[in-house]
Parts: structure tokens; C-alpha cells; sequence
């Protein structure tokens, strides 16, 4: 009878909570769930919020139903009787001054799983140093969650005052809570298929069935044509396992625990449903049907021979992306918005930024030696079997490297360069099927360096290297998987400067991907030339979105929202905010003009790749190419 009674209490308990739209106090874990919802932006998973408000006038505090009621200032309006409009709100209750402030707001995030609890205030909050600590204990005096809450240091101007010891409550930086996340949401959706496991190194050999969701042990180098994909480690946002999984719009999520997880052990071998969803994912056994993906017909790509002379970037080439390939194309593009806004907005573009046409590289495969082994893979009955086709690949990249290159095109190259205050150049993959609005081909091509007059890393063997690379595993499967027809893919190479002295290098998505319908750029950026896109085991790189909300103009109402600091740099910011302002500008301006030469009809966010090179810290854009979302 006892139980009953405690049982019964507890969920009267609940009940009333849930019923209720916001309460003083937050007596314990139970009353906070009562009152949880999504934090705004999904710049983190498995974090749970509830959102507060403090009257200063009236010295009350409302903790507030978070699900029913989104946003601080829907509360105030709706429970306060608060009565002007939202832009006035944001600038009195965001500003550096009590003056003129009605409330101070914040939010109450906890890691689920954890004792971690964090006091966050939005990122365009300027409030000054004495209130935080003020909001702060208040929440201690009113909340049960005592000396487990911290205060988080969400940007630039407030992680510079911790190193100016000049808070008195304990605050922490984005790794707090990056090292407890469990689960990360990489592209969302659901799927049904056979849920199966398997090692990196097994995908070397073993092809996974079309129907299957699978588990790995790692992240691939190549995405297998599966129903969906589960990864034991957590990903940058703008890596190519993320930008090749939103652009194939195939479901993928991370799970450190998965492989340690006996309830999805158990589901192995089993028809299972999985929906992944920003903060949390689904997964059951299931008997409904495994949907077929449809075959669409070859499409054919247009290679364009008759251009046979390296290509000056520093003039635009009309329709170049049929004789040089989109990333020289869009190059060209970019040197010209260089020129345009130099005055305002000064950013370099490489250096001796040449291209070499589709011509060199469909001479050089046409020889008997490589167009043997070429048309040998598109016929073969083998196709169905990975291990024939990886070796068959292989064969044709060593046949590319083998055959010895036009010597007129290293003649032109050598004449072009003869004056360059640059050595080292890099020579990089510009394909007819990559950087394009519906196949982006992130990190399906290679890279690689030349030094003039070298005799061992020679331009003709980068060149070579670079063409090869046509028939890496992993761009043949992706073109594959798109219907590409694989005979009408050409390469040219972009030929520029190389960077052996960058500072820092990142991505840029002209678009805040962690809070739909809200301004701003999306950056990941790393120290040196530590890879963002594929970082090693164990990096972190840095992460932030940057904006001005829209009744902000002024550099000093300038917005930086951390996600994570980078782990090489001692979880302190690669960029001053100088730095930020300026790279938030360019890439707005280099957003607009690109989709003026790209001629849509309306302002679509761009996929950027910038550095940090030499001591006067110079910004380089080095590629534009549209965002896939």
C-alpha cells in the first residue's frame, strides 16, 4: 500500500509539472524533465534545455516550458505582460548594461547521461561579467543541481575575460561537453534494411548488400551503397563523410558506444527500422519492406578536346567547365570577385593559377596500355565482385602513372612558371564530375605537389598522380551510385602556389546548419594543415557559427557561437575576431557573386575553403563550389 501511495505522489508530481508553463524553482531531475525541450540550435546532440527568465524588476525567476513555449521572448509576452516588439527586446535584454534591461535569460543545459550541467547565455548576449555571476547563483539558490553547474564559455569575448581571470563561478570551454557526447546526428532520416557489422579493413575486400544498415568500426574512406550507415566515431560537420552522405541522402549517424550497445547487438542479422534524428535515434526490429532504389538512366558528362593550351585563371573562361572542369572554372570566378572587392574587402586567391584542359588527360588514357584495362572494367562480368574491381582500378591507376606524359604540356608548364616567385605547386583534381549542385565529390580525388626543376617530386608525376585518381575506388563508386557514365568523365588540373606555411586552414558553409531560419556562416577550422575535412583519430577541430542578427550592423554587435575549440591549439581560438568579422563579410560578398556567374535566381549558401598563411596572417580562398544541403 505504501508503494502505491509513493508511486501514486510521484506521478502527480509529474503530471502537475507537465501541466504547468513555468515554475520558481526546479526542486529536482523530475521537474526538470517536466520543462525540457531542444536547445535553439543543434550545434550539440544529446543535450537537453530548459529555458530561463529572470525579472529584474520584479526579482522573480521562471524556469519555463521549453517544448510548449520556444523562444524567452514568447514568455515574457505571453506570461510577463511584456508588450514591445522583439527588436526592441533584443536590443535592450541582449545589450552590456543592466540599464534598460527588463530580464536577464539564459539556458539550463544538461549532457544526457551525465551529472554535467551548463548555464549558457546566447552567444549575442553582452551582458556584463557582475550580472552573469549574479544569474548564475540565482540559479544555484532556486535549482537542486548545486556544484555540478558550470558556466560555458560560448564566445570569443567571454572566453577572453576567463583568461583575464576575471570570473568568479566555474566556467568551462566547448571540450566539457564535446568529450561526453555519445551520439551525433549526421544526416537525418529513416531506413529500413539488415542490419549488419563490419571492420574497416573488411570493406577492402567485402562488398555490403544494397539492403543492409551497417555498423563500422571507424570512418570510411569510400561510403558503400547501403540503406544506411552507423560509425563508431564522431565526425566534423563538414567533413566528406558528411558532405557525401547529405549529398547521396543516405541516413548516417555516429554512436561511440555502438559496438558495446547489447541492445543493437541483438538486432544484428535482423529487418530493422532506424530513424535518426537530431538529438536521439531509433532502432527496432521490423517487418516492413525494404524499399528499392530506382535505376535512372547513364547521365553523360560533356568533355570539350578542343582546347589544348594551358588556361590563364585570371581571365574567366566561357564555359570552362567542359574543357577544365568545375573547380578551375569556379578558381576563375573567384580570382575576378578578388579583384572586384579588393578595396573593401581584401582576400587573395593562390597564386599563378593555371589550368591544364580534358585534352592532355584523354591523349594520355587513349594509349592501348590504359584504355585496354578501362574498357575491360565497364564490360567485365565481374562488376558485381569488389575485390576484381578494386584490383582492376588499381591496374588502370598504375598504367596512368607508367605512360610517359606529352612532354609539351611539362615544356608549357615550365615556360608559364620560369619567373614564378613560387616553387612548390600544387596540382589539383578538376574533373566534369565533381563540385557540381547534385554531386559535390568531396575528397573523391587526389592532390598533389610538384616542385619546379625537381627530379623526384616532378610536375610530370604529380600530374599523372592527379589523373589517376579518376579511378580511385571511391570516385568510380560514387559515380556509380549517380548513374554517372564513366566513360564521359574527364579531368583537367588547377595549377596554382602551394602552402607550406599555413597557419591554419578550414570550410566554410555560407549558412548556419544548427538552427534552421537564422543568420549566418557556418566555419570548421584547424591549426596548420591539419585536415578538417578528414581529421586523424582523436582531433578536434575548431567549430562556430558566426552572424549579426538583423537589426545588428556594428563590428562590435558581431556574433561567434562556439561549438568546439581545436585540441592541437590548446582549446584556444585559432582566430582573432578581427579575423572572424573580416571572413564572415568576405564569404557573404563571394556567396552573392557566385551565384550571380552561376546564374541563380536566388542566393543559394556556397561550400568554401580558405587559410591562414605567413606572418601577416593573410586570408587565402583557395575553392567555391555550390552547398549540397
Amino acid at each position: 500500500m505504501l508503494k502505491f501511495v509513493y508511486t501514486f505522489i510521484f506521478l502527480f508530481v509529474i503530471t502537475s509539472l507537465s501541466a504547468q508553463s513555468y515554475s520558481a524553482t526546479l526542486s529536482n531531475y523530475e521537474a526538470y524533465k517536466a520543462f525540457k525541450g531542444k536547445p535553439l540550435s543543434d550545434k550539440f546532440s544529446n543535450i537537453e534545455s530548459v529555458k530561463i527568465v529572470y525579472d529584474l524588476k520584479s526579482k522573480k525567476m521562471y524556469y519555463f516550458n521549453s517544448t510548449l513555449i520556444l523562444h524567452h521572448y514568447d514568455f515574457v509576452t505571453n506570461y510577463l505582460n511584456y508588450d514591445k516588439e522583439v527588436d526592441v527586446f533584443n536590443k535592450e535584454n541582449y545589450s552590456d548594461t543592466e540599464n534598460g534591461r527588463n530580464y536577464l535569460l539564459g539556458n539550463l543545459n544538461h549532457i544526457k547521461g551525465t551529472e554535467k550541467w551548463i548555464f549558457e547565455l546566447a552567444a549575442s548576449d553582452r551582458m556584463p561579467i557582475p550580472l552573469i555571476e549574479n544569474f548564475y547563483n540565482l540559479i544555484l539558490k532556486s535549482s537542486f543541481i548545486g556544484s555540478d553547474l558550470k558556466f560555458y564559455l560560448n564566445n570569443p569575448e567571454k572566453t577572453e575575460w576567463f583568461q583575464q581571470n576575471k570570473f568568479k563561478i566555474p566556467c568551462v570551454k566547448s571540450d566539457y561537453i564535446f568529450n561526453d557526447i555519445t551520439y551525433q546526428e549526421v544526416v537525418s532520416g529513416n531506413t529500413v534494411g539488415i542490419l549488419k557489422q563490419y571492420k574497416i579493413k573488411d570493406l577492402e575486400k567485402v562488398q555490403p548488400n544494397r539492403d543492409e544498415i551497417i555498423i563500422l568500426d571507424g570512418t570510411p574512406d569510400i561510403l558503400p551503397d547501403v540503406r544506411g550507415i552507423i560509425v563508431n566515431e564522431l565526425q566534423t560537420p563538414l567533413s566528406h563523410l558528411v558532405l557525401l552522405g547529405k549529398n547521396r541522402k543516405i541516413p548516417i549517424m555516429a554512436y561511440t558506444t555502438v559496438l558495446k550497445d547489447n541492445n543493437i547487438q541483438k538486432l544484428i542479422t535482423k529487418k530493422v527500422e532506424l530513424k535518426i534524428e537530431i538529438d536521439t535515434f531509433h532502432i527496432k526490429e521490423t517487418t516492413k519492406k525494404i524499399a528499392q532504389k530506382s535505376i535512372s538512366k547513364k547521365k553523360q558528362l560533356i568533355i570539350d578536346k578542343s582546347v589544348t593550351d594551358l588556361v590563364d585563371l585570371n581571365i574567366i573562361p566561357k564555359k570552362g567547365v567542359n574543357y577544365i572542369g568545375s573547380k578551375a572554372q569556379n578558381m576563375a570566378y573567384l580570382i575576378a570577385i578578388s579583384k572586384d572587392i579588393a578595396k573593401d574587402l581584401p582576400f587573395k586567391t593562390p597564386e599563378n593559377a593555371h589550368a591544364i584542359p580534358f585534352y592532355f588527360y584523354t591523349e594520355h588514357i587513349e594509349k592501348k596500355s590504359i584504355s585496354s584495362l578501362i574498357r575491360e572494367l565497364l564490360t567485365n562480368q565481374h562488376k558485381d565482385s569488389t575485390v576484381w574491381i578494386n584490383h582492376q582500378l588499381k591496374k588502370i591507376r598504375d598504367a596512368i602513372k607508367k605512360e610517359p606524359i606529352d612532354p609539351n604540356l611539362i615544356r608549357k608548364l615550365n615556360e608559364t612558371f620560369k619567373n614564378a616567385a613560387f616553387k612548390n605547386f600544387r596540382f589539383r583534381s578538376s574533373t566534369n564530375a565533381e563540385d557540381l549542385d547534385d554531386f559535390n565529390g568531396a575528397g573523391l580525388y587526389d592532390s598533389k605537389t610538384g616542385i619546379l626543376g625537381d627530379s623526384i617530386k616532378t610536375f610530370e608525376k604529380a600530374i599523372k598522380q592527379v589523373w589517376a585518381s579518376v579511378w580511385n575506388e571511391g570516385s568510380y563508386t560514387e559515380r556509380e551510385l549517380f548513374g554517372i557514365d564513366q566513360q564521359s568523365v574527364a579531368i583537367g588540373v588547377l595549377v596554382h602556389r602551394s602552402f607550406p606555411d599555413e597557419i591554419a586552414n578550414g570550410v566554410i558553409i555560407t549558412q548556419n546548419i544548427f538552427r534552421k531560419n537564422f543568420p549566418g556562416i557556418t566555419v570548421n577550422i584547424q591549426k596548420g594543415e591539419n585536415s578538417v575535412v578528414k581529421p586523424a583519430t582523436g582531433e578536434i577541430c575548431e567549430q562556430f557559427t558566426a552572424y549579426y542578427l538583423p537589426s545588428q550592423n556594428k563590428d562590435e554587435e558581431f556574433n561567434v557561437d562556439y561549438t568546439s575549440n581545436s585540441n592541437l591549439n590548446n582549446n584556444e581560438p585559432l582566430l582573432s575576431r578581427k579575423e572572424m568579422i573580416r571572413l564572415n563579410l568576405v564569404c557573404q560578398k563571394i556567396e552573392s557573386q557566385m551565384n550571380r556567374y552561376w546564374k541563380k535566381n536566388r542566393l543559394n549558401p556556397v561550400d568554401i575553403e580558405f587559410k591562414i598563411v605567413g606572418e601577416n596572417r593573410d586570408l587565402y580562398i583557395k575553392q567555391v563550389r555550390p552547398f549540397n544541403e
